[in-house]
């Protein structure tokens, strides 16, 4: 996959992403407004595409359901909520993402907040709507099984917890930090929801138990490749690369796996990495070549 094939599929699912947004009513304007600016501000889809991806290589012929559509449209809303929260003062304290203002730099500091809030919450709402016009049991059964994984994987025991432990290290001086906590914080903060959108595209699918822990511990592999790389573009890439400011990990003094590890090292960890997610998946008794084409192009990118 190129970054070509890559925008194609992100174009294909901003349609499925935008059709679930929300229409402003004569007084919630300005918070949907903020809402949809967050979401339309651009992005790779890496998270809905795997989902996406995640359901055809179990589901065979399988139409794709209208479940599945609003399960990615959410993860999308949960993944900008944290981003929205992530670039607040209190946090990152960043104006600028993929090239354009941060909600915050643009609404103010309070519906940056606001924003996020609604994001979470609408993202449980595009579900709980869908799942109330299911007819089909076991497409219901399976939709609540996917729902309770996207809430713990969003929670304090995954991608909250996981930028819980990050900011308290911040709070208390980055001194501190260890290479086991910053294990923790990316395993958390980054590989959770991606964890869980290849958890549910597979369980939305039919898949087993195991098939389904497989799919989480490729989501691990994933995502502590897809961090460990996010250090290393920090000190190599530019403002027009990232969509953001270059080199803010080491402005502030925050330790990450360059810190730990060195360039060259932590570079054979995202390759260590993203090769045992890739092993996982071909282990699997399916097509999941488009899942390692992902794969692949996460682990090389430069942006």
């Amino acid at each position: 996959m190129n970054k070509e094939d890559l925008q194609k599929r992100a174009e294909e699912i901003n349609r499925i992403l935008y059709a679930f947004l929300p229409e402003a009513g004569a007084f919630d304007e300005r918070i949907v407004s903020a809402m949809n600016y967050s979401v339309q501000a651009g992005g790779k889809r890496i998270r809905p595409m795997l989902m996406q991806d995640s359901f055809h290589a179990f589901a065979e012929e399988q139409d794709e359901p209208k479940i599945l559509q609003a399960f990615m449209a959410a993860m999308e809303c949960i993944h900008t909520y944290s981003l929205c929260h992530d670039d607040l003062p209190a946090m990152d304290n960043d104006e600028y993402r993929r090239g354009n203002l941060t909600t915050h730099a643009k609404f103010g500091e309070a519906f940056g907040i606001l924003a996020g809030d609604g994001l979470l919450n609408y993202a449980y709402e595009i579900i709980s709507e869908e799942m109330t016009h299911l007819d089909d049991p076991e497409l219901l059964k399976k939709a609540v099984n996917a729902y309770c994984v996207l809430a713990e994987k969003a929670g304090f025991r995954g991608m909250v917890g996981g930028q819980s432990l990050d900011v308290y290290l911040d709070q208390t001086g980055d001194a501190d930090t260890k290479q086991e906590h910053l294990e923790y914080i990316y395993e958390n903060k980054t590989s959770a929801l991606l964890e869980a959108s290849l958890m549910i595209g597979a369980i939305l699918a039919g898949a087993d138990e195991k098939e389904v822990r497989t799919m989480e511990m490729i989501g691990k592999n994933v995502g502590m490749a897809f961090q460990i790389r996010d250090d290393i573009l920090d000190l190599t890439g530019t403002l027009e690369e990232l969509g953001k400011p270059a080199g803010s990990d080491e402005r502030n003094g925050k330790k990450t796996y360059v810190t730990f590890l060195g360039m060259e090292k932590a570079n054979e960890e995202v390759i260590r990495r993203s090769e045992e997610a890739r092993i996982l998946a071909n282990e699997l008794p399916y097509n999941t070549e488009a899942l390692t084409d992902i794969i692949t192009y996460l682990m090389d990118r430069d942006s």
